[in-house]
């Protein structure tokens, strides 16, 4: 009997070799089972109680997962249907290739083959990809040191390998697993990688335009054919999801000029047989401009068709343009907003004339429901408090849904500077329909920041300086910075912290310690110093969304440290006031930020004024500074910087104005060209010692680097400088400005913005130093 029951068990044991594939293991265990039930009348085996349970084969496998993953125990009732259990179960926990099961006098004994155990994951020819990161990858998805070996998933890892390459342009690129089994049941997974070269764009055709020619539509594209800068750009590498974006925008850019029935037939991507050259072909039909000739409103507009009018951007008599309908139908939407009415829909309908070219335009509201705000979530901050995100928040809870408070305050967590991606998610709350969730979705990013600066003349040789500063320490909102200066000249060290919300009202705190010296520049040798150090404190007071007005005081002392010589200026002014001079100014400031980007700007204006007013102890002066920039979009494409900035100061109560207070022209920051701090006043040793009145004037037109796309992060410049430094005996005219032109690189680089210019003075006069190669990290003008 015992001899029956394992001939009948082996009719139905699975035997899986190395090479099958996890995938095929159902259907043998399938066939295998329908076999036994073919083979039951003759080979079943009477249901019988189990007296024991013997294991076989194990090597590394722990028996308690055997006997785990088995459905029966001593004592209960054998049947054949409980075996056919026993192997799905043990073949499903994946550490086995072969498992049997056998009886002998009512013993169940079983039989395991386990896996091999992956002794190591390794790469060769791996360039692309980091080899630590597709490591840990893996090991995720079950390759992976230590663990079972499974074919299948290797089979699957080399494809998913491949696909990733194919996103990366190497579409020669050749993967292959070798497994080399080792001792004690282990192998080795090897993955040989051949990338080959990348396939790079050779062509790009559009065919069907007749409006337009096929440069200017390809100009609009982020796609391009091989350039002397695609090496960095990489936009020579074919990516649908790239070209699906610039079909998007070959659209827009019909559309907006009345081609309302604008289509891309069809397009078509072939490459080469060596797979190294990419050839796109793009089918369009143009057809026929549109004019619009009115504007209707229909649906409900709350009682308020005169405001939604009064939103209308379409204007009738000219072409019709998709981007002002979209902006008619976003004012719409926040105009409902406004009223609470966070569902509404505004659908634009065209009614074409093709005879006449003309076309109406339809404008359907549906405002839907009004609705309040139940709860304001904020979402994906890993290191910002809630606090920082909730505290810029315009829309509360439990108030009537505002759209346009929802919007600014969307603006005002992205002005923070600690997001690289803010957005606003509204979600119905279930079994109410008039509440509303919103949830202030963030994406965190780096907010510490490196600041490089150089100069080379002959006067300073190389001069740098150093900043590193955190605008988000400790995820609190607060700002904490260091400044190290190492100039030949001018050395400084300042530490400076600020607490945006010193007051729940969003009152600001600043307080910054400092300790200066300056050598100022001069030609004769002179040999002195001046040490500043102090500290100051000041508030900001936001007075509306935009303005914020400063105030605060602060202490200085300056000492000026003679050598062997000293200008005659300082000697004059330290033999009547000494040698040590204490102040205690008190400043104001306003300021208003209206740009689009900090970084890269393209549009907006912005505004500071800043002044300082000394009151006490041995000073008596005002000295105020104003600045305006204005950033003008001339194109997608193009942009036109414009900065000016103007600084005056004045001595009171019968005391000159003092000296080391003076403003200082040329360099970067001023008039580019020039040796820094070198325009103004000169004194009779020949020094350098700036001014009371100080005027900079600057122009920048940014251009792409040919090559780069419409890239902004890396842009050329030409630049025009004018400026002066005035003392307070000399009167100010504009003849006595200097003037500077050059090129220069913009560039958006991992340690804060970087530019570099190269200049050549066009007005300069002969006592003048100049600096034509200059280049500084982190900061704008």
């Amino acid at each position: 009997m015992a001899f029956s029951r394992a001939l009948l068990l082996s009719t139905v044991r699975p035997s899986l070799s190395l090479a099958t594939p996890s995938a095929l293991r159902p259907s043998i265990l399938a066939a295998a089972l329908a076999v036994a039930m073919h083979a039951a009348p003759v080979w079943a085996v009477e249901p019988f109680v189990l007296k024991d349970i013997r294991v076989e084969g194990l090597q590394r496998a722990d028996a308690g997962t055997i006997f785990g993953a088995l459905p029966f125990r001593i004592g209960d009732t054998y049947s054949d249907e409980k075996g056919a259990a026993a192997l799905r179960a043990l073949f499903a926990t994946g550490l086995f290739k072969d498992v049997r099961l056998d009886v002998d006098n009512d013993v169940v004994v079983v039989i395991v083959e386990e896996r091999p155990i992956i002794s190591s994951v390794t790469f060769v020819g791996l360039k692309e990809f980091d080899k630590d990161a597709l490591t840990k990858s893996l090991k995720d998805v079950g390759i992976g040191e230590g663990q079972p070996f499974d074919r299948a998933l290797a089979d699957r890892a080399e494809q998913e390998l491949k696909r990733q390459y194919l996103t990366r342009s190497l579409y020669g690129a050749e993967v292959v697993t070798t497994i080399t089994p080792v001792e004690r049941n282990r192998v080795n997974v090897t993955f040989t990688v051949s990338e080959g070269e990348v396939a790079k764009i050779s062509d790009i055709r559009i065919t069907g335009n007749k409006v337009f020619s096929e440069s200017t539509l390809l100009g609009q594209f982020e796609l391009t054919t091989g350039g002397w800068l695609t090496w960095y750009t990489k936009t020579d590498r074919y990516s649908r999801t790239k070209l699906n974006a610039d079909l998007e925008t070959l659209r827009a850019y019909y559309l907006n000029r009345g081609y309302l029935e604008f289509t891309v037939d069809s397009t078509q991507v072939a490459i080469s047989p060596d797979k190294q050259n990419i050839s796109i072909t793009i089918n369009v039909t143009e057809g026929q401009p549109y004019t619009v000739t009115a504007v209707r409103l229909e649906g409900e507009y709350l009682g308020k068709e005169d405001d939604f009018k009064a939103l209308v951007a379409i204007k009738p008599g000219e072409a019709y343009r998709a981007e002002t309908v979209a902006e008619t139908t976003r004012r719409f939407t926040e105009m409902y907003g406004a009223f609470g009415y966070a569902f509404a829909r505004v659908e634009p309908r065209t009614e074409i004339d093709r005879a006449t070219g003309r076309v109406e335009v339809v404008l359907v509201g549906e405002p839907s429901r009004r609705v309040y705000v139940r709860r304001v979530n904020v979402a994906g901050n890993t290191r910002t408090r809630d606090e920082v995100v909730r505290r810029e928040f315009r829309q509360f809870e439990s108030s009537w849904y505002d759209g346009r408070r929802i919007k600014l305050s969307r603006d005002r967590v992205d002005r923070l500077g600690y997001f690289s991606e803010v957005t606003i998610d509204t979600a119905e709350v279930p079994g109410a329909q008039d509440q509303v969730d919103i949830t202030a979705q963030v994406v965190e990013k780096p907010t510490g920041n490196l600041q490089l600066g150089a100069g080379f003349s002959s006067a300073e040789k190389v001069s740098l300086t150093f900043g590193i500063r955190q605008d988000n320490i400790f995820g609190s909102g607060n700002y904490l910075g260091f400044e190290v200066n190492t100039s030949r000249y001018n050395r400084n060290i300042v530490v400076s912290t600020v607490d945006p919300y010193f007051t729940v009202d969003g009152i600001s705190r600043a307080i910054d310690v400092f300790y200066r010296t300056a050598r100022p520049i001069n030609s004769q040798g002179e040999d002195y110093k001046l040490v500043t150090q102090g500290g100051a404190i000041r508030f900001g007071v936001p007075f509306s969304e935009f303005d914020t007005v400063f105030f605060g005081a602060g202490w200085e002392r300056t000492q000026i440290e003679a050598g062997v010589s000293i200008p005659n200026s300082y000697f004059l002014y330290r033999e009547a006031f000494g040698d040590t001079t204490d102040s205690l100014p008190l400043t104001l400031g306003w300021q208003r930020d209206g740009r689009d980007s900090a970084l890269v700007p393209t549009s907006g204006l912005y505004q500071r004024l800043n002044a300082e007013w000394s009151v006490a102890l041995d000073t008596r002066y005002l000295r105020t500074n104003y600045q305006i920039q204005q950033w003008i979009p001339l194109s997608k494409k193009y942009t036109l910087g414009l900065n000016a900035e103007a600084g005056w100061g004045k001595g009171f109560g019968g005391r000159p104005y003092p000296i080391f207070k003076n403003f200082y022209g040329g360099g970067l920051g001023s008039v580019r060209g020039f040796d820094q701090s070198s325009l103004g006043p000169i004194d009779v040793t020949g020094a350098y010692i700036g001014g009371n009145r100080k005027l900079n004037l600057n122009a920048e037109f940014y251009v792409p680097v040919p090559g780069s796309g419409n890239d902004r992060t890396l842009r050329l410049f030409g630049y025009l400088d004018a400026g002066n430094v005035w003392g307070e005996d000399e009167k100010l005219s504009l003849g006595d400005l200097r003037a500077a032109a050059g090129i220069g690189l913009s560039w958006v680089s991992p340690v804060g913005p970087l530019k570099i210019s190269y200049g050549q003075p066009v007005r300069k006069f002969a006592q003048d130093r100049i600096q034509k190669l200059q280049f500084q990290i982190g900061t704008a003008f």
